[in-house]
């Protein structure tokens, strides 16, 4: 990932009307705890599913990591972690997983989304380089998603109709490359 993809990614973003918040994996929680509203629900994170002492990134205590359906449907925040970026459409992958990942994303007003810097690719080529192995080979079912939902299907725009009505974005950025960026700036 380049810095002219991560600044691509960013661009598209706010063009769509996504916040993004930038940080490294170790503020992972504070930045999701930030972004959530209340109530919040979600699927645990990469590094949770391992060693919890170990893990560098971690959604907030507060976040319900194993919903029931009442409390999706009363969730006002999803989060969810996205496999891949895709730069030039600021759009992101999300899985349908035993996990709910989709529900979670889906069923919400605000989808928080973290997704590591390293997962960013510069346009579709490359996100189907990455995809077709893994539905070939895993039967990996994946929805890119782009910005917040919208229709006009029915006269004026509307928000929310099909999916979250607000996005933000948790783009966990390398501590090198972040110590390096701040370097230069210095």
């Amino acid at each position: 990932m380049s810095l002219a993809d991560r600044s691509t990614f960013k661009r598209r973003l706010d063009a769509l009307g996504v916040t993004v918040t930038e940080g490294p994996p170790s503020a992972c929680a504070e930045l999701i705890d930030e972004a959530a509203g209340d109530p919040a629900v979600g699927v645990a994170l990469a590094d949770e599913s391992d060693d919890p002492a170990d893990a560098t990134v971690a959604l907030p205590d507060r976040i319900e990591t194993d919903p029931t359906t009442a409390d999706l449907r009363a969730a006002h925040t999803g989060v969810t972690a996205a496999e891949l970026g895709v730069a030039a459409y600021g759009s992101v992958a999300i899985e349908a997983d035993r996990a709910g990942t989709e529900p979670v994303s889906l069923f919400v007003d605000r989808h928080v989304v973290v997704l590591r810097e390293a997962d960013l690719v510069p346009d579709m080529p490359d996100a189907f380089e990455w995809l077709g192995p893994r539905t070939r080979d895993e039967s990996v079912d994946v929805v890119f998603a782009t910005g917040p939902s919208a229709t006009a299907d029915m006269g004026g725009l509307v928000r929310g109709a099909h999916g979250p009505k607000e996005v933000h974005v948790v783009l966990l950025r390398d501590e090198e490359t972040a110590d390096k960026e701040v370097t230069a700036d210095e």
